[in-house]
């Protein structure tokens, strides 16, 4: 048996599983869009934990960051501090305060705390939804790497494929789908993730200084080495996974998901640690690759070493490792960015009762999972998808969040769901988002750097001139009017 042919037996298992689970559990999801989006805010803290790690542990994390370490070298480590550490400082510094809340997405928390203003909703939903659509992309494009290397099969049926198949399951069982195969993925990932860095480091002796001895004698020392490093230029990088990270709409939906709000910081507080971890290993086992082979491009680098590298069983291993990150990530993403459509860009303008809004979003997981498509099809990699939708997003929303819970009318007064409590205005949050999106993809040094700036001053200074200007009657929005509970949601 070829490991092609073993590839796709594995993928015929793993994803019958995953159908089989979401078969069982769509009752649950569909007896209302609170428990579609959120399950009812009733998962415990294991599936909590496993929901976070599996999601963060997507398959970018072991083809797109090992291709990046083998192309930038140990530079690449602050693009990963700062996309995977920002898990951390999002389970400390937020995660504690949405697990207080019953909100499904985080600008409907917006709406709701800091500005009253709908089309400030729109703009920070689709904003967040484009990092979901890249992610799901990312999942897909990284399988027709595989795919492609060890069958000899075209990408493009094979992104297709795997497209279809996380839109099923999501489609039928929303976020209690999107849970329970990340419990079976986690799980997995972490058994086959043991067994991948084991092999992997064996290879220069669990080493690092041997690592460096062997990079120096191939010839590629520079890559071991922050001496030539831009600090401007690594602070952007730093700064583009970390905002990015921190308005990604499916670290909030988990914590809205959750009993209590310990249970949403401590999840993703051990899920994130255990992820910077391993994420900087995968970026050290693609200079590992290089020391072996330097005449790889970044997006195969993955990939030959499973076929020339390991052994079957070991290379299989590997393979459901990063089969099990891919489809977690892609399922959560998928998931996320429907309930973002459906609850910021079109719920605020109607009324919809729970059928209705339930339907709403599998019609919006189907078509977010075609764009999705599309998007790793024109993507020229894994880790520029990922990072033009972080800059934009983060660079565009991020300073929003954090200035709207800092600059309060009322000062020392706790965060309540229905209690507006922030001297942002309307036209201050529109025009700061706006600025820091577009800044953002501007052909300038720095780029994200200089829209958290300028999308920072912007909301300030707007925000005081215009501070009686009063929001259009079309856009104002009255905010979460009938608040649940926390200890009686769902």
């Amino acid at each position: 048996m070829t490991m092609g042919t073993l590839f796709w037996i594995l993928t015929v298992i793993v994803c019958g599983v995953f159908l089989v689970i979401s078969w069982k559990v769509q009752g649950q999801a569909n007896e209302s869009f609170s428990h579609y989006a959120i399950g009812g805010s009733s998962f415990p803290m294991y599936l909590i934990f496993f929901t976070q790690f599996a999601t963060i542990m997507g398959a970018g994390n072991f083809i797109g960051h090992a291709g990046s370490g083998y192309e930038n070298g140990i530079g690449w480590l602050a693009f990963i501090l700062g996309e995977q550490g920002s898990k951390i400082v999002f389970a400390l510094v937020f995660a504690g305060l949405a697990g207080r809340f019953t909100y499904n997405t985080m600008p409907e928390m917006i709406d709701d705390l800091i500005v009253r203003d709908k089309l400030t909703r729109i703009l920070c939903g689709i904003l967040s939804a484009c990092i979901m659509v890249a992610w799901v992309g990312g999942q897909g494009k990284a399988f027709g790497e595989i795919f492609q290397v060890f069958t000899g099969a075209d990408p493009l049926p094979i992104i297709l494929l795997f497209s279809a198949i996380f839109i099923v399951y999501t489609f039928m069982g929303g976020v209690y789908s999107v849970v329970w195969t990340d419990l079976f993925q986690g799980i997995l990932c972490v058994i086959f993730g043991i067994i991948f860095y084991l092999f992997a480091f064996s290879k220069v002796d669990f080493s690092l200084v041997e690592l460096g001895n062997r990079l120096e004698a191939v010839g590629k020392g520079e890559m071991w080495t922050f001496a030539n490093l831009d600090f401007l230029g690594t602070l952007n990088t730093f700064l583009t996974g970390l905002v990015g990270v921190l308005v990604a709409q499916t670290y909030w939906q988990r914590c809205y998901a959750c009993k209590t709000s310990k249970t949403a910081r401590n999840g993703l507080l051990y899920s994130g640690i255990i992820c910077v971890i391993m994420t900087m290993l995968t970026a050290l086992v693609g200079l590992i690759i290089l020391t072996i082979n330097q005449d790889l491009d970044a997006g195969s680098a993955m990939p030959w070493f499973m076929m020339y590298c390991t052994p079957m069983l070991v290379g299989a291993g590997i393979f459901v490792l990063i089969l099990c990150a891919g489809m977690s990530s892609a399922d959560s993403c998928l998931n996320s960015a429907a309930v973002l459509v459906v609850n910021d860009l079109v719920r605020p303008f109607g009324k919809h009762n729970d059928r209705q809004l339930v339907k709403l979003a599998k019609w919006a997981t189907l078509l977010i999972g075609v764009a999705s498509s599309v998007a790793a099809i024109y993507a020229s990699s894994i880790i520029s998808l990922f990072s033009r939708a972080y800059s934009m997003a983060g660079a565009g929303v991020a300073p929003l969040l954090c200035i709207g819970f800092l600059w309060k009318e009322h000062k020392g007064q706790r965060p309540e769901m229905s209690r507006c409590n922030s001297k942002v205005t309307a036209w201050g949050a529109r025009v700061g988002i706006v600025v820091g999106a577009v800044v953002s993809q501007l052909p300038i040094p720095n780029a994200v750097l200089v829209g958290l700036v300028a999308s920072s001053i912007a909301i300030v200074v707007v925000s005081l001139l215009t501070r009686n200007v009063p929001v259009e009657r079309c856009f104002r929005s009255e905010g979460d009017a009938h608040p649940i509970p926390k200890d009686t949601a769902g």
